[in-house]
């Protein structure tokens, strides 16, 4: 007769030690993708519509009549009149000239606010300078100043530099901002190693050579987020170039304000104005959105 035995149990790990799970098995737990509940799903989507409505609605109001748009309910579907409103558009106001000079002048102030920013946010995360504390300190107490304050002073600068209703009295004062070079510098406080900075000086590298070989590379995200924000909102800008500008020169925004006139406004055409206006915002908006998530997920990964 024979005599079945039990396989051998293996051996316990020594105390103060886990079992730790096979290779496999970690790789199958790490690559395993996360799921929401039904719950969290819902309540996306609902934000989600809530978030895209106005901007069907302005598409919407965009293709119909004045007419249309006073009837009671409102109709919620587009309607045949969009490139009529366009043509309208065309006709109120210099439309291609606005988006021109908006797309120089926020293209303009998004690059140099980057480049300067991201220059000086270095400059308080990872140098060592006399008077750098006191300097940020500055820095970061201008933001607390309303910008209203110092309008007719800027405007005197301009008008004694002969620059009004010229594109360089909007761009040359939004070439850098203070909330730029806080942001960059806490991006780069936190994502920038010192170990770099140091190998990099040990090998020989300048201060420039670093900066664009090591900083700009690290921080790209950073960069991408604040070349979003600083090109919305050069491009909704509406207080200061009113100001600095002319109906003869204008930007989108001031543009804008010239459609639909009449005793009663013609609420189509300037939807439709609107969403001439909003278009090249929603391009860059998905152009950097891509550069945000791809540096989020290289910076994700480890090798």
């Amino acid at each position: 007769m024979t005599t079945l035995t039990a396989p051998p149990t293996p051996p316990s790990p020594p105390a103060g030690e886990e079992r730790r799970p096979a290779p496999a098995r970690r790789r199958r737990r790490a690559g395993r993708t996360m799921h929401g509940g039904k719950l969290s799903y819902a309540i996306l989507a609902v934000a989600l519509l809530f978030s895209a409505f106005p901007f069907y609605w302005t598409i919407v109001a965009a293709s119909r009549s004045n007419a249309d748009l006073a009837k009671v309910p409102p109709t919620l579907l587009p309607g045949p009149h969009l490139i009529d409103n366009f043509q309208a558009v065309l006709e109120e106001a210099d439309i291609s000239l606005a988006l021109l000079n908006s797309l120089i002048v926020s293209g303009s102030i998004t690059v140099g606010t980057v480049l300067c920013c991201t220059l000086a946010g270095f400059a308080f995360a990872k140098l060592r300078f006399r008077g750098r504390g006191a300097l940020l300190a500055v820095t970061v107490g201008t933001m607390m100043i309303p910008p209203q304050l110092g309008v007719i002073p800027l405007f005197m600068l301009i008008a004694e530099l002969q620059w009004v209703n010229q594109l360089q009295a909007v761009i040359l004062p939004g070439l850098v901002s203070a909330f730029g070079v806080f942001f960059m510098r806490q991006y780069l406080v936190q994502s920038l190693p010192d170990e770099l900075i140091e190998a990099a000086r040990v090998d020989g590298a300048s201060t420039a050579r670093i900066f664009w070989s090591i900083v700009v590379p690290i921080a790209r995200p950073g960069m991408a987020v604040l070349g979003m924000l600083t090109f919305m909102a050069a491009w909704n800008d509406f207080f200061w170039p009113i100001i600095a500008l002319s109906s003869q020169n204008p930007t989108v925004q001031v543009a804008l304000r010239q459609l639909g006139g009449g005793y009663v406004h013609d609420q189509s055409v300037i939807m439709a104005g609107t969403l001439l206006g909003t278009l090249p915002v929603l391009l860059v908006f998905g152009l950097l959105g891509r550069q945000i998530v791809g540096g989020i997920m290289q910076g994700a990964v480890k090798g």
